[in-house]
């Protein structure tokens, strides 16, 4: 019977370990994609003023550099 609670004490903190260590991978994880959602904003509001600021000069107006 002892043998038994050891082990099953052995292979609960074998588990309690891997919930740890997943736990801090889900958290890294998740910094991660914020990180990433933050700098795809940021290059979102980039194109978005480029193509606004493109929309606004019209080419066909622009002498080209070799006149």
């Amino acid at each position: 019977m002892d043998e038994r609670i050891t082990e099953l004490e052995i292979k609960l903190a074998f588990q309690e370990d891997l919930l740890e260590t997943l736990n801090a991978t889900v958290a890294r994880q998740q910094q991660q994609i914020d990180l990433l959602q933050g700098q795809f904003r940021a290059l979102y509001q980039q194109l978005r003023s480029a193509a606004s600021t493109a929309a606004e000069s019209d080419p066909l107006q622009e002498i080209p550099p070799h006149y």
